[in-house]
C-alpha cells in the first residue's frame, strides 16, 4: 500500500513536472499557478500517509515553501514563486520517502520483535520442560530412597522380634537355679552353732550333714 501510494506521488511530481514545461508562450503566471497547485498535491499526498508525524521536519518545510510560492506570486514574483513551488514539490518528495523508510523500519523491528519473542518462548518451554524431568527423576529417587527406609524400617522390626524370640527360647532351655539353704546345729554341749550358706547350681537333692539339719531349698528361673 505505501509503495502504491509512494509510487503515486511520483506520478504527480512528473505531471506536475510536464506541466511547468509547458511550451514556452504560456505565461509565467500560469506556470507558477499549475506550480504551486501541483506542490500542494503532493504535500497533500505526504500528509494523507502520515508524513507529518513520520516526517514532520520536511512537512513543515514543504508547507513553508508553498506558502513563499503563493506570497511571491500575489507579489508579482512569478519566477519566485515557480522555484518556491518546485522546492515544496521535493520537500513533500523527501517527507514521503522518509515516512516510508521509517514505516518500513517499524515493521522490520517489529518483525525481529516476534521473532525474538518466539525465540524466547521456545527457550522458556525448552526451559520448563528441562525442570519438569528434572522434578520428575527427583520425585523418582526420593520414592526410592523412601522405599529403602521402610525396607530398612522392616527388616529391622524383623531383627528385633527373631532376637526376642531367640532370647525367649534359650530362656525356655536353660537349667533350673536351685537355692539351697543348709543348717547344721551341733549338740548342745558344745554350746557352738554353725550357720553355713550355700548357693549351688543342681538339681539333685543335697545330702544332710550329721547333726541337726534344717535344709530349705529355692528353685529360681532366670
Amino acid at each position: 500500500m505505501l509503495n502504491k501510494t509512494f509510487f503515486a506521488s511520483l506520478l504527480a511530481s512528473s505531471a506536475m513536472a510536464l506541466a511547468i514545461t509547458t511550451p514556452a508562450h504560456a505565461g509565467k503566471g500560469d506556470r507558477a499557478h499549475e506550480a504551486i497547485a501541483a506542490a500542494e498535491a503532493k504535500i497533500h499526498t505526504a500528509e494523507s500517509i502520515g508524513t507529518s508525524t513520520e516526517a514532520p521536519g520536511a512537512t513543515a518545510e514543504a508547507r513553508a515553501a508553498l506558502a513563499i510560492a503563493k506570497e511571491n506570486l500575489a507579489a508579482g514574483h512569478k519566477s519566485s514563486s515557480i522555484a518556491a513551488a518546485i522546492r515544496a514539490s521535493a520537500l513533500a518528495d523527501t517527507a514521503i520517502g522518509q515516512s516510508q523508510q521509517r514505516k518500513e523500519e517499524t515493521v522490520a523491528a517489529a518483525q525481529d520483535a516476534q521473532r525474538e519473542g518466539v525465540a524466547a518462548a521456545q527457550d522458556q518451554a525448552a526451559t520448563a520442560q528441562q525442570q519438569a524431568v528434572t522434578a520428575q527423576q527427583q520425585a523418582a529417587e526420593a520414592n526410592s530412597r523412601a522405599e529403602a527406609a521402610q525396607l530398612s524400617a522392616a527388616t529391622s522390626a524383623a531383627d528385633a522380634a527373631a532376637a526376642r524370640n531367640a532370647a525367649a527360647l534359650a530362656a525356655q532351655n536353660q537349667p533350673a537355679q536351685v537355692e539351697t539353704t543348709v543348717t547344721t546345729q551341733q549338740p548342745s554341749s558344745s554350746h557352738r552353732s554353725t550357720r553355713t550358706h550355700v548357693t549351688r547350681r543342681t538339681t539333685a537333692p543335697v545330702a544332710a550333714p550329721t547333726g541337726t539339719v534344717t535344709t530349705t531349698t529355692k528353685v529360681t528361673t532366670p
